[in-house]
């Protein structure tokens, strides 16, 4: 019997929060408050069948970033990431 994946890789999540950040945020490098993991958000683990999105370090699994959206906001949470590293683009 076939399971359903737990979560999805950061690439699932790229467009919703580039939606609202008006970046690429695949590319973007988040270091893990929790356990210093230094990856690109395209490689971190996202669940999303709550009522938002919730991106885990892969190294420890904790919360690096959340996104809800509502009808009438979008609600960001960037607390577990000490920090997020964007790419500028060349040009």
């Amino acid at each position: 019997m076939m399971t359903e994946p737990t979560h999805v890789d950061g690439n699932a999540a790229g467009g919703a929060f580039a939606d609202v950040l008006s970046f690429d945020v695949t590319t973007a490098m988040l270091t893990c408050a929790g356990c210093g993991h230094v990856g690109a958000f395209a490689e971190t683990h996202v669940y999303y069948r709550g009522p938002g999105i919730v991106v885990r370090c892969p190294g420890c699994g904790d919360i690096l970033a959340r996104l809800v959206q509502t009808p009438t906001d979008v609600w960001l949470d960037f607390r577990g990431a000490s920090s997020w590293r964007v790419p500028i683009p060349a040009g």
